[in-house]
């Protein structure tokens, strides 16, 4: 049985558009339109269970997934939807144990999924240049409890010349211009490590692509995904009004070695030619052997006759 503690996460749901998610403290209130919720009156119960507010309304006392921290973080820039991150999640074969690199922190939300994956024995390495974002990051990381698997640096890989982290299993890229680190990214991921980047406009995927093959990647793919609701009740089920259309494309691929330079944005194959093998010598013609002597022609002798 899992009991509600001072202090333990909670999500307040009373629909799916009215859903409060908090720590629970025992001087505090929450204030609703549906009427107010002491906090002191959930501590005790068991997770599911029902609360009722002062003006008769019931809300259920559920434990948080990490759906709903992304979904209720602090947003200080775009954040990458559940849709898109489980979708990473399997194709990059993310797991615990594993070291993930991540440029581009934001707010936090692709950081704290995966570094709910990772744990107890990985850790997300994210980097990010704005230090503002880094604090709503910080603050979203540890509202989720996630933060002794997660490393903030402050660094511009971009320009950095600095290689901070090795033997990456999977990065991943939420930059305006990802194609501009994959130099650096390559060293930093181990053979066949993975790399997702977030894209959120077509020609982006376009020059991406193009310097993935430049650098030496394959198993390149692009996709987009697109969730749809379902409102499901009895004799009048139908598709809802409701869900997420477009938010980003998604672009994948893997840390191969060519054995050769790649192709460059003109097509054109750079790779050395491989020399020719020098032709084989002519072998000396031999010479024709003397021609033999004629035999001396036998002399004839005149044969006499005697009548």
């Amino acid at each position: 049985m899992s009991i509600i503690k001072d202090k333990s996460p909670v999500l307040f749901f009373y629909n799916d558009s009215k859903k409060w998610l908090m720590n629970i403290s025992k001087k505090e209130e929450l204030h609703t339109h549906i009427g107010v919720l002491k906090h002191a009156d959930a501590i005790g119960k068991e997770y599911g269970s029902r609360l009722m507010t002062n003006k008769d309304k019931y809300v259920y006392l559920l434990e948080p997934t990490m759906y709903d921290y992304i979904m209720k973080i602090q947003h200080g820039t775009q954040i990458v939807y559940p849709k898109d991150l489980g979708y990473i999640a399997a194709r990059a074969g993310i797991q615990d144990g594993q070291k993930i690199l991540e440029i581009g922190t934001g707010s936090g939300s692709m950081t704290s999924f995966v570094a709910s994956i990772v744990k107890p024995r990985g850790h997300v390495y994210t980097f990010d240049v704005d230090e503002k974002f880094m604090k709503i990051a910080e603050k979203n990381i540890r509202r989720a409890g996630l933060s002794k698997y997660v490393t903030q640096t402050n660094l511009d890989l971009k320009t950095s010349k600095e290689i901070p982290v090795t033997e990456m299993d999977v990065a991943l890229i939420d930059l305006g211009d990802p194609w501009v680190v994959l130099p650096k990214v390559r060293q930093m991921l181990k053979g066949s490590g993975c790399i997702f980047a977030i894209c959120p406009t077509m020609n982006q995927l376009e020059k991406l692509t193009i310097a993935l093959i430049e650098n030496e990647f394959t198993d390149i793919e692009s996709t987009e995904h697109i969730i749809r609701t379902i409102a499901a009740r009895e004799g009048k089920t139908r598709h809802s009004f409701q869900g997420i259309g477009h938010t980003t494309y998604l672009c994948f691929a893997r840390k191969a070695f060519f054995g050769r330079k790649a192709k460059t944005t003109t097509g054109v194959d750079t790779a050395p030619k491989a020399k020719a093998a020098p032709k084989a010598k002519a072998a000396p013609k031999a010479k024709a052997a003397p021609k033999a002597k004629a035999a001396p022609k036998a002399k004839t002798t005149k044969k006499s006759t005697t009548n």
